[in-house]
């Protein structure tokens, strides 16, 4: 499978690690452009690419990977997402403070769907931190817990069967609205890392 994501950082590249292990191709992107990505590219070795943001959008499955206080610029310069899957794995985390963003009792998530309206949104991969995330997910006899949130049945279904190649245990929590919260931070789910043993 071909994955891009929007924004290159700590999370981006833990998944891309995985994603490569099992021979998808990653296509990372940010801000400043491919040319900046080159080292990064360089050490994660065959199967990363630096692309663009538009580049990495038109990808059939694409991670949003970017801090908060620039996701509505990142998304409204991208094409129009033609029913793709976004997975939000973002925290409305301010920078530099690191207090959280005034929602006004919304769900995150569907901020981010509404600011693409045209993609297949499923909240997943927010919950670990990312030095987790970059772990082996098989722990012992059991495998590392990703929560996946969305509306569309296929399309979480679609990230859900990647994960669980990837080697981790996917629990849906339902609905972008009630999963989605769920999965926010403050809610008790966001940096717990669960292993689940047996099916």
């Amino acid at each position: 499978m071909i994955i891009g994501t929007l924004g290159a950082g700590e999370l981006a590249q833990a998944f891309a690690v995985h994603l490569l292990k099992a021979g998808h191709e990653a296509l990372l992107s940010n801000s400043r452009g491919p040319s900046s990505l080159n080292q990064l590219v360089s050490r994660l070795g065959q199967g990363a690419r630096a692309v663009t943001m538009d580049e990495a959008a038109r990808a059939p499955i694409v991670v949003l990977a970017v801090p908060w206080p620039k996701i509505e610029a990142v998304l409204g310069k991208l094409p129009d997402w033609e029913g793709r899957i976004l997975v939000d794995a973002t925290n409305h985390f301010l920078l530099p403070s690191m207090e959280l963003a005034d929602l006004k009792g919304r769900v995150s998530s569907e901020i981010v769907s509404e600011l693409a309206p045209s993609a297949k949104v499923v909240k997943a991969l927010n919950t670990l931190y990312a030095s987790n995330l970059a772990l082996d997910p098989k722990v012992g006899e059991g495998r590392r817990v990703i929560f996946v949130s969305g509306d569309d049945g296929g399309a979480k279904g679609e990230v859900g069967g990647l994960l669980k190649r990837l080697g981790f245990a996917v629990i849906d929590l339902g609905s972008l609205r009630d999963g989605g919260r769920a999965q926010q931070v403050g809610n008790g789910l966001a940096g717990i890392d669960l292993i689940q043993i047996g099916d």
